[in-house]
């Protein structure tokens, strides 16, 4: 199987309290938008891939077991940026046992979100 792109597929309680969240608190850019009114679809850019918030979900439950993960360059700026936001932070950025610098927050139907740092000495960053 050779894939040309990929995309997670979002189905929020509230599309447009989503699109809110991902465009607006967390800045993320639009790549295309389908469909018209609050059913609209719309994908945003997510670094190597796309994240789609489109649909409904047929009921508000649980949050879905999905987790996104982010790489930014810097966390802790992040982390200022997202201050004073409506952003559950669901841990504050910390350096973890493994290298990477995390930070966890809940989308509005409690997605949760990594957003990650790697730092310059850590192995993923090696280029042998």
């Amino acid at each position: 199987m050779h894939v040309l792109s990929s995309r997670i597929l979002l189905r929020p309680a509230d599309p447009e309290r989503s699109r809110r969240f991902y465009g607006e608190t967390l800045g993320l850019a639009v790549y295309r938008e389908f469909g018209t009114g609050p059913e609209r679809g719309t994908v945003y850019f997510l670094g190597g891939g796309f994240l789609e918030v489109s649909g409904r979900a047929a009921a508000a439950t649980d949050p879905p077991e999905l987790r996104l993960w982010m790489q930014v360059a810097d966390v802790r700026a992040v982390r200022e940026e997202l201050r004073g936001k409506d952003v559950e932070v669901l841990r504050e950025p910390v350096t973890e046992p493994w290298g990477l610098v995390e930070m966890w927050i809940a989308d509005p139907d409690g997605v949760r979100i990594a957003v990650v740092e790697v730092p310059e000495e850590h192995p993923l960053r090696y280029r042998p």
